[in-house]
Parts: structure tokens; C-alpha cells; sequence
């Protein structure tokens, strides 16, 4: 369910014109050798902001961790955690701020 919900923000960041990377994957460096990871962050936006999308329930902290994780990994201030199994799209929004 994600995926759909991804495509559908990709398209949208599209339609106004705003710059993105879907699945930007992210490096870690461990004494200064880039390792291989499996770890791809949902979206870049404007270099300035990383986005994570969930459909679940609750989220929990572990979802939390995941976005502050992406967050300093790529050296980025700002994130949303967005829920969209939520009645509200307003309440499925939580903002990080480093």
C-alpha cells in the first residue's frame, strides 16, 4: 500500500514543481569506507527534507527512529513521518526538527 501512496506523492511533488528523489539511497561510511546498505529513504525533498510514508495503525517509536536515523545520515534538519491510514491526513503528520 505504500508504493500507491508513494507513486501518487511522486506524481503530485511533479505536479507543482517540486524537486525530489524517490528511494534515495543512503551511504554509510564506517571508518571512512562506504559500505553497502539497504537502506533508501522514501523521498528527498528540495535536498532540504526527508519524507517517510506508513500506512499502519499506530506509529510507533521505531517509525520515529527510522526518519531521525535518515535524517542525520544524510545531514538533513528536517523530516515528516506521514500516516496515511488515518481518518485525517492531518493527524497521520508527525514533523522532526534537528
Amino acid at each position: 500500500m505504500d508504493k500507491i501512496y508513494s507513486e501518487c506523492l511522486s506524481l503530485e511533488f511533479m505536479h507543482q514543481g517540486i524537486s525530489f528523489e524517490r528511494e534515495k539511497p543512503i551511504t554509510i561510511n564506517y571508518r571512512d569506507i562506504a559500505l553497502a546498505s539497504p537502506l533508501k529513504a522514501d523521498f528527498l525533498v528540495e535536498n532540504t527534507c526527508i519524507v517517510e510514508l506508513k500506512s499502519v495503525e499506530t506509529l510507533l517509536p521505531v517509525h520515529q527512529a527510522q526518519v531521525l536515523t535518515y535524517m542525520k545520515l544524510f545531514d538533513i534538519k528536517y523530516g515528516l513521518l506521514l500516516n496515511f491510514n488515518v481518518p485525517y491526513l492531518k493527524d497521520g503528520i508527525k514533523r522532526f526538527i534537528l
